[in-house]
């Protein structure tokens, strides 16, 4: 591979792919790193779809005021309108490219419905969504000649330059020069020159013992940003998706399907949640009742698996012909009979699991950081749109119109003089291999999501975050000594930035003495009058 790029876009899902098209269009030379295929992403497992106004009678403001009450009042409003206002014009870029989204029999946009919107906005293909738009732009990147995307290739850590402040003798990284990365193939860590490093990493749902993320989501980009000195925002707010199949495996154990979630797309077109008793129960916890935003269905369904003993809950389509069901949701019937069950005529066990990442690195609307040279994009930043709790399907709008926001920004800043150009030092191993000792890695990444799972779950207290707190900093000396002791590899990169990403999710949450949005504490179960961020920054 070349040593050096204009930019470097971490990431191969619909932020990073979308920003390395537009800022190769402005004549970039952009290499995209993935740490395993290229399709490997959290975009390529969205079933639901793409939040925005299409229809004549939906408007900007009905999405912005959704918005406004999923994010229960942690929302940047301005960032709300400006992101909204702007998906209708990216959507129609994605059809430029050969998205074909799913039509009605007039050949309009066939928009669904889903929990906390008002208004029938939900673009879709049917219900792999994430899988037809990564399709579409891995299609568009091959035939870009500007962009180089490598898989395999693990990014380990942001490279800054360092300058000396002659006035406080202090020193500071001031910007990007570049990264380390690991070739997971060849077994060996190269530099990499670039003034530009784009995060697109996605989430960190593993950092869960039940998550509906990929393997991939380790919050690889929070880890570095926070390493590299910028702040980190809102990460107590993780998303539990309310509806998780459920096996005798536990949540997702269904062969072939890792994590299979039943979208929120099948509640928007009528599926009624109930108890072991039969009853729909939705309807005593909120108005909107299925379709009440996933902080409330998600505490919905704990609370009836506590109070009554059981291990789920049911999900019921059964009023629907299945015909429309195996052709309006071809992968999740598909996925449901690999289990045995038919999704017209069984009831569906549901359990709620880690799903999206609302915190972030702290970004604008640009996807610039705090740190010269290096941006975010998609799940892996915060912008201000989510607030406390994303509404369905705002996250691929968010990816879409902030990697084009980036690309304008990062042209500009190329463009700027700058220092002479510095080169990333070459890496130095200064470890062993010594195969007896990754059994430490194996159990270390156990306790981590348990712990995570049992004290960092739906319903926290100060007692069990504090105990969450005090295993995580054991666990973050050893992946700290073991990391300077041994040659890295993915297993350790990956548990060394999931410690990373706990701890910050714990600090966070510790920060807040409030039960807002997806952060409910018995603790503190009130809402404060004024909202406000919570923020971590190293050192």
């Amino acid at each position: 591979m070349k040593k050096s790029y204009d930019i470097v876009v971490i990431g191969s899902g619909i932020a990073g792919l979308s920003f390395a098209l537009k800022a190769a269009a402005a004549g970039r030379r952009v290499a995209i790193l993935t740490k395993k295929f290229r399709a490997d992403s959290n975009t390529n497992y969205a079933q639901g779809g793409l939040a925005a106004v299409m229809a004549a009678e939906d408007n900007f403001d009905n999405h912005v005021q959704d918005t406004l009450v999923a994010g229960d009042g942690l929302c940047d409003e301005q960032a709300v309108r400006e992101i909204v206002r702007d998906g209708p014009e990216r959507v129609r870029e994605l059809v430029g490219i050969g998205l074909e989204f799913s039509r009605d029999a007039g050949g309009q946009f066939d928009l669904g419905r889903e929990g906390g919107h008002s208004h029938r906005r939900i673009l879709h293909v049917k219900d792999m969504t994430g899988k037809a738009i990564e399709e579409a732009l891995l299609r568009a990147v091959a035939e870009s000649e500007r962009i180089d995307l490598f898989e395999h290739l693990f990014a380990i850590d942001v490279v800054t330059a360092v300058k000396v402040d002659p006035a406080t003798a202090v020193f500071g990284g001031n910007r990007v020069l570049g990264l380390h990365a690991l070739d997971v193939i060849e077994r060996k860590v190269v530099a990499i020159d670039a003034p530009v490093v784009m995060l697109a990493t996605g989430g960190a749902g593993q950092v869960y013992l039940y998550t509906t993320n990929p393997e991939i989501a380790t919050g690889d980009g929070i880890a570095m940003a926070y390493r590299a000195g910028v702040p980190v925002r809102n990460m107590e707010f993780i998303q539990f998706h309310p509806t998780t199949l459920y096996t005798s495996g536990g949540a997702g154990a269904v062969a072939g399907w890792p994590r299979f979630l039943i979208s929120e797309a099948v509640r928007g077109e009528g599926a009624i949640l109930r108890n072991f008793a039969g009853e729909a129960f939705m309807p005593r916890y909120h108005a909107q009742a299925d379709l009440a935003p996933r902080d409330i269905v998600a505490r919905a369904i704990d609370n009836e698996m506590k109070t009554s003993g059981t291990p789920h809950v049911w999900l019921d389509i059964r009023h629907k012909d299945e015909a429309w069901l195996r052709q309006r949701f071809p992968q999740i019937f598909a996925g449901c009979e690999k289990v045995g069950l038919n999704l017209a005529r069984d009831l569906i066990p549901v359990v709620p699991a880690a799903h999206y990442t609302c915190g972030g690195v702290a970004t604008d609307l640009t996807g610039a950081t705090t740190l010269p040279g290096l941006y975010a994009c998609g799940e892996v930043a915060c912008t201000g749109l989510h607030g406390a709790n994303r509404l369905a399907s705002n996250s691929l709008l968010e990816a879409i119109v902030v990697a084009h926001r980036a690309s304008l920004a990062v042209d500009a800043y190329l463009a700027t003089p700058r220092e002479a150009v510095l080169a990333v030092p070459a890496w130095q191993d200064l470890g062993g291999d010594d195969p007896d000792e990754r059994v430490v890695l194996t159990h270390s990444w156990e306790e981590l999501r348990r712990a995570m799972w049992d004290y960092v779950g739906i319903v926290r207290t100060t007692k069990r975050l504090e105990r969450a707190r005090a295993r995580l900093a054991n666990l973050a000396k050893e992946i700290h000594d073991y990391y300077w002791h041994f040659s890295v590899d993915p297993q350790l990169l990956e548990l060394r930035n999931l410690v990373v990403i706990g701890e910050l999710i714990v600090a966070c949450a510790l920060q807040r003495h409030e039960s807002r949005g997806l952060h409910y504490t018995l603790d503190h179960p009130q809402k404060l009058p004024a909202a406000r961020d919570t923020e971590v920054r190293r050192g």
